[in-house]
């Protein structure tokens, strides 16, 4: 059984969901945010001071998309899929982290996550702008049902977690109708929809 560290109500959100779709068995074992990612006992885990934090063994692992990453290895196809698509995986996943991630943050605490007198609609506009567009790129590329073709794969996981946010938070999709189909795909398949009743429920 891996053990998963955290809260639904961050990344952890996003090894949950993957866990789900691996049917693998796991343990989400709360810490949560603030004080409890400091301690020795956490850092053991996280040296950042973060959430997540993974235990598979004697394997340790922080990042949650890497953590993701190897949860899906443990199911095998169609979740983790192998040949050039393994590759493409990588790209998708490398590409949510460093291109639609600090966009989608730079929104999302300037329009909902920080409290209404800290948000700094500049800064809002600016991060709708950048996940404006990488939804470009995205709609050019979504061709079939997922990322990779007819079959759910890792990468849209990874990637649409890192959208989860925009998609739950009214952000405007309105240019991007494959975009935002693909995300209902995503977000309601039974898998996600066990990670977000436990993301509610926290």
């Amino acid at each position: 059984m891996i053990r998963l560290y955290g809260t639904p109500k961050s990344r952890t959100f996003r090894c949950i969901w993957a866990a789900e779709e691996a049917g693998i068995p796991y343990e989400v074992v709360s810490v949560p945010l603030g004080a409890a990612v400091k301690t020795p006992e956490h850092l053991r885990l996280n040296p950042n001071g973060k959430v997540p934090a993974m235990e598979d063994g004697s394997l340790v692992l922080f990042e949650s998309l890497a953590i993701n990453l190897h949860i899906a290895s443990k199911a095998g196809a169609p979740l983790s899929p192998s040949g050039d698509d393994a590759s493409r995986t990588w790209q998708w996943t490398l590409w949510a982290a460093t291109e639609v991630e600090p966009a989608a943050g730079q929104w999302a605490y300037n329009a909902y996550i920080r409290p209404r007198e800290e948000r700094d609609p500049g800064q809002a506009a600016a991060g709708a702008a950048g996940v404006a567009a990488r939804l470009d790129v995205l709609e050019g590329q979504l061709t079939a049902p997922f990322l990779l073709g007819a079959d759910f794969t890792i990468a849209d996981c990874n990637l649409a977690s890192v959208l989860y946010g925009a998609w739950s938070n009214s952000f405007d999709f309105g240019g991007h109708p494959k975009a935002k189909a693909w995300l209902d795909r995503c977000f309601e398949r039974p898998a996600a929809l066990a990670a977000r009743k436990l993301r509610d429920a926290a």
